[in-house]
């Protein structure tokens, strides 16, 4: 579905957005017939309450949209969606009470609020339109949201069709949309091209295991995007429980923000030269699946004992981060829906990220606050290397113990880069519906990201 706002219209009905402090003084402004209509309406401007006032032949004059207290919006983001999806269809336009910052994030909440994963059911009726409000770059906002939208639709798709082979054809279109090349190494040729453990948690699925190379841009500085794309996880021999199962169809989650943040950077023609590497995988139990105690050699030649089958993801991105290293960018950022562990750390709705660099970290954590995309900084603690070191090999890939999970992870992920890097162990889900956000896949980091390329590149 594609994320617009509304055309331009003198009919549009004016929105005046009030703070909770802000009410008497705009109730003040208001003729006494609209005044007492507010009040009688019980209207507050508590955040997300809204009330529209008649004019004298019982047309909508204009609306007044609650904010609520500082307080109030601090526990929250993209408030003005849960509004945008109770007004009655029409257009509208944001007149009053919002600006900078704010404005932006109202306006990217309206256009994300219209997002419905409808491919297996009726389609949802379209919300009420939004004007683009003065003082916004719409083309980007726009840019951003259908970005967003191309991820939840990949994670919402269930893995019967979003396979190894449904997602190269989603980087094919992509690629093809915006005059990208794009490579693909599948199968037996992974093993013949050096891909040793791509292909090894692969092979046990009846849908071929590959590499997704997709390159775009001629000058500028190479910023290289790696995404964990295992379509489903059974867990491998180590099976899991159905109930640790039920969400593996997101586990290409990393793909699927990579790829939306990729289409984000390409229709925003930046001014740098863009690789994304997708290794796409089905981990699933035959004959020939992969086993616990067995070591793998990685393209890096670095060895692995296999612990647990289960950590797999961290194998394959383990080859496609060495390719990542081989043409030397400037940047390398991963992103996967790594570790269980990363959720306990931080909840479902931050994104925790890894760097050594302290002003990397600083220009995301930055872009974050200021595009309402919570990310949090998770430390590449190296007093842990130990405990991915078993002995029989050079590295373990499911350290016992259970204790630092997502950072152990991330150290894994680290001996395979020597460029600049940054690693997202995100988890692509939202828990239960939020403004602008409907239960289900969703986008997360990518437009921390984005807001940050400029000083993480010197753009």
């Amino acid at each position: 579905m594609l994320l617009a706002f509304a055309d331009e219209t003198d009919d549009a009905i004016p929105l005046n957005v009030i703070s909770a402090d802000a009410l008497d003084k705009a109730l003040d402004r208001l003729p006494s017939s609209a005044r007492n209509w507010v009040k009688g309406q019980g209207f507050s401007a508590g955040l997300g309450e809204f009330v529209l006032i008649p004019d004298a032949e019982g047309q909508v004059s204009e609306g007044l949209i609650g904010f609520g207290t500082e307080a109030k919006r601090a526990r929250g983001r993209f408030h003005l969606g849960a509004v945008a999806k109770a007004l009655p269809k029409g257009t509208y336009r944001i007149a009053s009470g919002l600006e900078g910052s704010d404005l932006e994030e109202a306006a990217l909440a309206w256009l994300l609020a219209g997002y419905s994963f409808d491919q297996y059911r009726k389609p949802a009726q379209p919300i009420a339109g939004l004007v683009a409000p003065e003082g916004v770059d719409a083309e980007r906002l726009a840019i951003i949201a259908n970005g967003e939208a191309l991820t939840r639709d990949l994670i919402n798709t269930p893995a019967s069709d979003m396979g190894p082979d449904e997602l190269e054809q989603a980087v094919r279109r992509v690629a093809s949309d915006h005059d990208a090349a794009i490579n693909v190494i599948t199968g037996d040729d992974l093993l013949s091209s050096n891909f040793p453990m791509i292909h090894t948690v692969g092979r046990a699925s009846t849908r071929a295991p590959r590499l997704l190379d997709l390159r775009w841009g001629q000058a500028g500085p190479q910023l290289t995007l790696v995404g964990k794309g295992v379509c489903f996880d059974t867990g491998g021999l180590n099976l899991k429980p159905g109930s640790s199962m039920a969400l593996m169809k997101k586990d290409m989650g990393g793909a699927a923000t990579v790829l939306g943040l990729a289409q984000m950077i390409m229709a925003l023609r930046l001014p740098l030269r863009l690789r994304v590497l997708i290794p796409a995988v089905e981990n699933s139990i035959d004959g020939n699946a992969f086993r616990p105690q067995d070591i793998l050699t990685s393209r890096k030649g670095l060895t692995v004992e296999i612990n647990n089958t289960d950590a797999e993801g961290r194998l394959v991105l383990a080859d496609a981060l060495t390719l990542s290293d081989e043409d030397a960018p400037d940047l390398v950022i991963s992103m996967a829906t790594l570790t269980g562990a990363a959720r306990v750390a931080v909840g479902p709705d931050l994104s925790p990220f890894y760097t050594d660099s302290n002003d990397d970290a600083a220009a995301l954590s930055k872009s974050g606050d200021a595009v309402a995309d919570p990310v949090w900084r998770m430390p590449f603690h190296t007093p842990y290397e130990a405990m991915i070191e078993p002995g029989i090999a050079d590295l373990d890939n499911a350290p016992k113990g259970g204790f630092a999970g997502s950072i152990t992870a991330a150290l894994f992920l680290r001996r395979f880069v020597e460029s600049r890097y940054v690693h997202f162990d995100i988890y692509g889900w939202q828990p239960s519906a939020a403004p602008s956000r409907p239960k289900g896949g969703v986008g997360m980091g990518a437009r921390a990201i984005l807001e940050a390329l400029p000083e993480l590149l010197n753009l």
